[in-house]
């Protein structure tokens, strides 16, 4: 996928900016760690400004749109990374792990150089309560082919917590389903641009015009109005954390 950012990834830093409640969770997770690595951070967002980071991103581009203030960071892979061992407090990996092609080697990589504390932002491949999901029906086997299992993280890292990321009516991120009570952004090629599984699906144009459609006739407000009375939603984003210190 690093080649593919290089492409794909050209406007991300313009619509990928961090959310607030989303940051706020995140940086809450990451408790006391003063010192922490961001595993395929791509243009910073998310990363903590009152702690020392370092991050790891494979994609060149990805690294040039990060700002002048942003955190260190270095080209890397996750499978592989550059660090010692217990080289940091924390390690975050944020909507990444979906990328990584060895993805139990990537998650012994972030326990090796963290000194416990992990936390992720990922995906349930099981969720399917996005509206989107009707027109772009391929987005359930993508996410089923790419996105882990949630029992798979105990596995991997031992006791964790998965805690649902509610989704505000008005993201800042533009990640995939950020936009369910908009639904006339996905008819907006810039926005489409900083979604990965678009790319990854191709062919999205049949499923584009019958959004258009049905947003034109006002099919869509019938059949998803409940939705603009929600401040939040769940789209099936979870908080994956390790336990340091599980109940006997």
């Amino acid at each position: 996928m690093s080649a593919a950012y290089d492409t794909i990834g050209t406007r991300y830093s313009a619509q990928r900016l961090p959310d607030p409640a989303i940051a706020a969770m995140i940086h809450a997770a990451l408790g006391d760690a003063q010192s922490v690595v961001n595993v395929g951070a791509g243009t910073g967002s998310y990363e903590p400004r009152d702690r020392a980071v370092t991050a790891v991103e494979p994609s060149a581009d990805m690294i040039r749109q990060r700002p002048a203030n942003a955190a260190p960071a270095v080209q890397g892979e996750a499978e592989a990374l550059p660090f010692a061992d217990a080289s940091f407090d924390a390690a975050m990996a944020i909507l990444t792990v979906h990328h990584w092609e060895n993805k139990a080697r990537g998650m012994a990589e972030l326990k090796r150089v963290s000194r416990g504390r992990i936390v992720i932002l990922t995906h349930d491949p099981d969720f399917r309560g996005a509206w989107l999901m009707d027109y772009f029906p391929e987005l359930v086997s993508l996410d089923a082919g790419q996105m882990p299992p949630l029992s798979a993280y105990e596995g991997w890292l031992g006791p964790v917590s998965i805690q649902p990321v509610p989704v505000p009516h008005e993201c800042l991120d533009g990640f995939l389903y950020a936009f369910w009570r908009r639904p006339h952004a996905y008819l907006d090629p810039d926005v489409l641009s900083g979604m990965s599984s678009f790319w990854k699906i191709g062919g999205v144009a049949d499923g584009l015009a019958r959004l258009a459609a049905d947003l034109q006739s006002g099919a869509w407000d019938t059949r998803y109005r409940h939705l603009m009375a929600q401040e939040s939603a769940d789209m099936g984003y979870r908080l994956v954390t390790t336990i340091s210190n599980p109940p006997s």
